[in-house]
């Protein structure tokens, strides 16, 4: 009897933006193996429905996007401490009986990128500035704090987020009012953007950088474009910078691996061929 083809996707809404399709199919290629990965455009009101009707359909696993990382939380039978942790999910394993494992592997993709891009960055070698306080920020504290960077300063646009991450994440946290971020950045060994700004087509990041110390980190989740404005302006002050492209394919790797028995490897090829 033949073996059934592994099926995985992602589901969001929207989709089409999705580079995970063009990951995972290069992936598959690569290494020489049967399967498919699909982008899949669901609303809220069908994501259980889908999600439940997926193992019957061959589909081995999922990676979670916009806006649904927090919900399928909800119905996931068995959830890793990390997705717990942080609050939601990006990553989804069907077991051979149909029930659902939620993971998140996002502060996982972050730190994998920061590593590969610059091995010489040392967590505990001063406070980190995280800008925003959206789902993506909540991974990457958790990411940063198992790291043993000492304090994380958080400033998001609308004040009452961040107070509430702060609420949940404890003491190593301090909330700064958004104007105000620009003046903590001179004791920032570590700079991240955790926002949409400065993404093609959304507002610009307008935080003033001059207090930035050379050889501070700066990283940006937006990777389109591949160099945004706050990475271009860090170089140019002396700053070491990452992008945020690394984010997206190591954050790929452990759902990947889990669903299709290989681990790939995250290389400049697996760049070249995702920015297409």
């Amino acid at each position: 009897m033949m073996k059934q083809i592994p099926l995985a996707g992602v589901l969001g809404n929207p989709i089409a933006q999705s580079k995970s399709p063009r990951l995972h199919s290069h992936w598959l290629q690569k290494y020489g193996l049967l399967g498919h990965y699909v982008p899949l455009h669901v609303t809220d009101e069908n994501l259980e429905t889908v999600v439940r009707a997926m193992p019957k359909m061959g589909f081995v696993g999922a990676n979670v996007t916009l806006p649904h990382k927090i919900a399928v939380m909800k119905f996931a039978d068995q959830i890793s401490d990390r997705a717990t942790l942080i609050g939601a999910a990006n990553t989804l394993t069907f077991k051979e009986d149909g029930r659902i494992f939620a993971d998140n592997t996002d502060g996982y993709g972050f730190m994998a990128n920061i590593r590969q891009n610059a091995p010489d960055w040392e967590p505990k070698a001063g406070p980190a500035v995280i800008l925003g306080a959206g789902g993506a920020a909540r991974a990457i504290i958790v990411a940063l704090a198992d790291a043993g960077v000492p304090e994380i300063f958080l400033t998001n646009r609308t004040r009452a987020k961040a107070d509430a991450l702060r609420a949940e994440f404890g003491a190593r946290i301090k909330v700064i009012d958004w104007v105000q971020a620009g003046n903590i950045l001179e004791e920032a060994a570590t700079l991240i953007n955790s926002t949409s700004l400065g993404m093609t087509g959304n507002a610009d990041l307008r935080v003033p950088l001059d207090g930035l110390r050379k050889g501070t980190l700066v990283t940006d989740i937006v990777y389109s474009p591949l160099r945004t404005k706050l990475l271009t302006d860090a170089e140019a002050l002396g700053c070491i910078t990452v992008d945020g492209l690394g984010m997206l394919l190591h954050q790929g790797v452990p759902g990947f691996e889990r669903w299709f028995g290989v681990r790939p490897v995250v290389d400049d090829e697996t760049r070249r061929v995702v920015l297409g």
